[in-house]
């Protein structure tokens, strides 16, 4: 009996082959769809997600003894000759509050570090005052002087170059005895979603803790030539603490506090800054935030700040509030749009870029408010040349859709920047102000990064209003008796650029770049 042929498998008809190939790409088409909303889902929710504890805030309005507050500022101009002159007032008075602290200090300041600038610009050479090194020695001394001072200092990590160049000025201070946080980024919301979604799932895990220099060019041109690859993944979120303040307490049971726009920073020495001194409650408040901010960083210390002693009545007062991240935006805004005809609104700013504010701004001058700013060029930033983005082509659109009536000058800077971040409202008879470390744009009034300003409100004629008033006319009309020049006409750097425009607004809305 034979044996049954063997049978072989059937060959797939093309029939079968037209069904298979439908369901591999309906399985591809899924995972591509949910990978997609995996990527949308991160975004958003890193867009919108809670903020973090000790940000956010908008205090009471506290009634502060006009004794207790003072304005401060930095300026730099040439005199007749065309010499330099600068005239430093921040971080005198920030070494003057450590040096009478007896119980603690607390500091928050984007950059600590002695970078110079990065390259040459072609402006007139200054000589630059070594900020970071006097810091830290005060900061050192202080502590020697008095061993139990709690001394806290809270700081972004683009000093340790995200973990690629540890800052040997930072771990001398750790040496010392100092609390030294780096603020945990990662806790801030995002304002590139396109990157950062990407980022978190796939590069967040990456960090460089070693020094290792890598191969990748460094981008900030200062420390090594070569950089990491995690040090460039960190750096392409755009995102900062870009606060500025210090609080103590006063050697005589008191709190005092200091918001400014000034940073502890080698290069920027030069730079125009403001500053408000405060003490009281207030200062608390300041406090309580940046405690806040170290202990979602990671700071595990359980130390807890004195009492404050109640500061004596004073007849004469001036209103203070403490603001931060997006309640500085919410503040601004409604100063803007309830300015009426016959008032006037003043900026002195590094960057104007946020189109909320811009329209805000617009919408006043067409009520027939006087809308003034005074503008850092950005022609050149930390040494390095820049094109005039943001502030040229934003003030461009100002002046021509408001048909001229919104007025502009631009600082006259040397190399250095206009590093000043200040807004005042002129009603007929009180002053609003807001100040701090907040620039006008996007990244600093959309709670992204990290900052903190002070608002006040006080009657037209005190002192305080008019050193406030004074100092922005002063920029404004110059000085003819001291032959000093502080601002230039509009004209001079007036741009037109239609590709830069939408360069500026395509940065802005992205949050790319440095504003």
């Amino acid at each position: 009996m034979s044996a049954a042929p063997r049978s072989e498998p059937p060959l797939p008809s093309h029939h079968d082959t037209t069904v298979l190939r439908p369901r591999r790409l309906r399985k591809r088409r899924w995972l591509l769809l949910a990978l997609l909303l995996t990527w949308a889902g991160t975004a958003l929710w890193h867009v919108l997600k809670p903020m973090p504890p000790g940000t956010n805030l908008a205090s009471d309005w506290v009634d502060t003894p006009m004794a207790d507050v003072r304005w401060l500022a930095d300026t730099t101009v040439t005199d007749g000759q065309g010499r330099l002159v600068i005239r430093q007032h921040v971080f005198d008075e920030v070494l003057g509050m450590i040096a009478a602290a007896k119980q603690f200090v607390v500091l928050d300041f984007h950059l600590f570090n002695d970078w110079p600038d990065a390259g040459d610009t072609g402006a007139e050479h200054h000589a630059h005052r070594k900020l970071s090194e006097e810091l830290l020695r005060q900061l050192i001394t202080r502590r020697k002087a008095v061993p139990d001072l709690k001394v806290v200092l809270i700081t972004d990590p683009v000093n340790d170059l995200y973990g690629a160049w540890p800052s040997p000025q930072l771990a001398e201070l750790r040496g010392a005895g100092i609390d030294v946080v780096i603020t945990d980024l990662d806790r801030l919301r995002d304002p590139d979603p396109v990157y950062s979604a990407l980022w978190r799932p796939l590069g967040a895990w990456s960090t460089d803790s070693t020094g290792d220099s890598g191969t990748l060019p460094n981008p900030l041109d200062v420390g090594p030539e070569t950089v990491s690859f995690p040090m460039w993944l960190r750096m392409l979120n755009f995102k900062a603490n870009h606060r500025k303040a210090l609080i103590t307490d006063d050697g005589r049971g008191g709190m005092v506090a200091l918001i400014t726009s000034a940073d502890a920073n080698d290069g920027g020495s030069a730079h125009s800054n403001v500053g408000l001194r405060f003490a009281g409650p207030l200062a608390r408040v300041a406090l309580s935030s940046e405690l806040e901010i170290a202990r979602f960083s990671g700071w595990s210390s359980n130390w807890q700040p004195p009492e404050v002693a109640t500061a004596q009545k004073d007849l004469a007062t001036v209103r203070l509030r403490y603001l931060s991240e997006g309640a500085i935006e919410r503040d601004l805004l409604a100063a803007i749009d309830t300015a009426q005809s016959g008032e006037s609104i003043s900026i002195a700013a590094l960057y104007l870029s946020d189109r909320d504010v811009i329209e805000a701004l617009r919408e006043a001058a067409a009520r027939d408010v006087r809308v003034r700013l005074i503008l850092d060029p950005n022609g050149a930033m930390y040494g390095r040349l820049h094109d005039g983005v943001p502030n040229r082509p934003a003030a461009a659109e100002l002046v021509r859709r408001s048909d001229g009536r919104i007025e502009c000058r631009w600082y006259r800077t040397h190399g250095e920047q206009f590093h000043a971040a200040l807004v005042m409202v002129r009603r007929a008879d009180s002053l609003w102000a807001l100040l701090g470390s907040a620039d006008l744009t996007r990244r600093h009034l959309d709670n992204f990064d990290l900052n903190a300003d002070v608002a006040l409100e006080t009657d037209l004629d005190t002192p305080l209003a008019q050193e406030l008033v004074n100092y922005f006319e002063t920029l404004w009309q110059n000085d003819p008796v001291a032959l000093r020049e502080y601002t230039t006409d509009f004209q001079t750097y007036e741009d037109q650029s239609f590709p830069r425009y939408w360069r500026y607004r395509l940065m802005e809305a992205a949050g790319l770049g440095a504003f």
